[in-house]
Parts: C-alpha cells; structure tokens; sequence
C-alpha cells in the first residue's frame, strides 16, 4: 500500500429538504386544512478513526466529498427522509488543519473516534408549521437550510512510541529490519527509505511502535535532500533513537547536524528524550568503536544522553538499545498501545 501522509480534500454537508405546502382534499371534508410535511435534515460529514489504517491513501485520487440531500416533504403531514451521512475513514494521528494548512480544526488520535465536523442543514417547515387560529390556511413552506463546505487538509502524523532518525545509510532501516517484522528498503546508497516505515519491537514480553524515517542531511529544514516533510511524524514520539554510522570520519560532527536540523524544525523535538546509537560497531575495531564512542559522550555531555554502541546488521549491542527505549517510553504509552493492538 502506498504512503501519503497528506491531502487537501473539499467537503460539503447534505443541505436540507424543502417543506412541503398541500392541503387535505377528501370527500365530505369542506375545511380540510393543510398537510404539508416537513423537509429531511442533510447528512453530516463526519470522521472516524479506523483501525490497522497507516495513510491517506484514499484521499489521493479524489477529493470531493458530499453527504446526501435531505428528501422534500410531502403532504398527508410526510416529513422527508433524512440524508445520510458521510463517514470518512481516518487512520489515528490524523489532523484536521484549515484550508491555508496552519490551524489545527481536530486531531484524531484513538482508534474507533468520532468527530461531526460539518453538520447538515435542516429541512424546511411545511405548512402545517404555519397553522394558527387566525391562519387556518397558510401557504407558506420553507426551503431547506443549505449544508456546510469547507476546503481541509487532512496531515497524518504517526503515533510512534520512539522514532529513528540519523544521516542517510546510518542503518536505520536495517535496525528495524532486525528487531521487528517490518521489511523496510535496504540498500547501499543515500535515500533508500523515502516514507516512514513503522514496526512492532517486542523486548521482555513487552511492545513498542518503533518509526524509521527518511534520512536528514545539513540543511533539511532549508529544503535540502527530503527536507523535514516526515520530521512531524516524530512529534507524538515519547523518544528519539539518533543513529550515528560508527564508519564516519568526524561522528561528532554527524551528530550535531542531525541535532541542529531537529531544533531548527522546532515543535518540541529537540526537547524529547534521547537515545544515541552508534551503530555498524562490527565494520570498525573494537578500540576505534570505543574511541568514537568518548567523542559521541563529549559532543551530548551534560545532556545525560546515553550513547550505546551496536550493530543492526549483527545484533551486537541491540538488546541493551532496545531496552533502554523501552525504559523511555512512558508506562502510560506502552499500556495505550497494548490496548490498541
């Protein structure tokens, strides 16, 4: 199944049904009077979070959306039927943003929630609403209310429980290869993972959602490489997993380019809890891998960010990561997630 992340889509509740104007004509009845019935009420639009759905997929290939019309009324007092609703399917983490992208209308984040978010119009009086003592034959029938539209943008941000972030080829795909039963691309080159991929880690009978997003390069946040389009999915991440490739030159400096990207994009990420990997430990001697290891603690000193070495690829070192994220992550959030699954 393809990725997309985000959409613009039109949306436009049912407008009500007119009222109808008729008047009783039976046989030996002189003064029948009026009958006429009611309109129906418009269908609402509404969303609901689906279960096991990751994208907006959906949304791509159409984008206007209309609930049903509310029916006319008719006489004999027969109100019009009501028009049915519209219900969208969302997968949670979804937000609800106004049509210039920067107003969040709703966030979306359990499975199974509801939210009316444009209600349909009421049908029209008939005109036996209009029947008074001193009206005893009113002609007057009201049209329906119109429905409500609105242009939205729907922008998905994954519920994660910790996400992945490194330079391109740090291996952090191969990490969640490894410890979970995703199948991310694994490649040789920059930018194999061009959509976040997510997976299920189960370390001491326990479970987390674990998020590997597309690698960063200095000046993503400026629009460089993929930019920081996929950065948003790490803001509902209760901690950071910061891959560092051990078989860089200057792991200092790889470190602090991720760092100063993650401040620039703002939004809180800089402040979440960290975990600092360096990983492909095998591809290097065990004194260099040691060595790089003193310079990771020197560039996050004060911070009181562990860095672990290990290996996706081997397996070395992987447990100790796994559960130090595990030990992270909010007991509230894993139980949420038990729930869930």
């Amino acid at each position: 199944m393809q990725f997309l992340d985000q959409c613009k889509i039109y949306l436009k509740s049912g407008d009500g049904g007119r009222g109808a104007s008729s008047f009783r004509r039976e046989k030996f009845i002189e003064f029948g009077g009026p009958n006429g019935g009611d309109g129906g009420r418009g269908g609402d639009v509404v969303f609901e979070v689906a279960e096991n759905l990751n994208t907006l997929i959906d949304y791509r290939y159409r984008q206007h959306f209309r609930a049903a019309d509310g029916r006319p009324g008719a006489g004999r007092d027969r109100t019009g039927a009501d028009g049915q609703d519209l219900v969208l399917a969302v997968p949670a983490g979804t937000q609800i943003m106004d049509a210039d992208n920067r107003e969040v209308l709703a966030d979306l984040t359990r499975a199974g929630q509801r939210l009316v978010f444009l209600r349909g119009g009421d049908g029209g009086f008939g005109n036996t609403h209009y029947k008074t003592s001193t009206n005893r034959a009113p002609r007057r029938a009201d049209p329906g209310r119109p429905g409500r539209e609105a242009w939205v943008w729907l922008r998905l941000k994954l519920i994660a429980d910790a996400g992945l972030v490194g330079l391109p080829n740090a291996g952090k795909s191969t990490l969640l290869a490894a410890v979970s039963h995703a199948r991310p691309k694994i490649a040789d080159y920059p930018f194999t993972t061009l959509k976040p991929q997510l997976g299920v880690v189960r370390v001491n009978d326990r479970e987390f959602v674990l998020a590997d997003l597309p690698g960063l390069i200095e000046g993503a946040s400026g629009g460089a490489g993929i930019g920081t389009r996929f950065l948003g999915h790490v803001e509902r991440c209760a901690v950071i997993l910061h891959l560092v490739d051990a078989t860089l030159v200057d792991v200092a400096r790889a470190y602090r380019t991720i760092r100063a990207e993650l401040a620039r994009y703002a939004h809180g990420l800089a402040e979440k809890p960290e975990i600092v990997g360096l990983n492909k430990i095998d591809a290097i001697a065990p004194d260099e891998a040691r060595a790089k290891q003193r310079e990771l603690l020197a560039a996050v000193a004060g911070a009181g960010t562990p860095v672990l070495p290990l290996s996706g690829a081997t397996g070395a070192g992987v447990p100790g990561v796994l559960e130090a994220v595990l030990a992270a992550v909010s007991p509230a959030e894993i139980d949420r997630l038990a729930c869930a699954t």
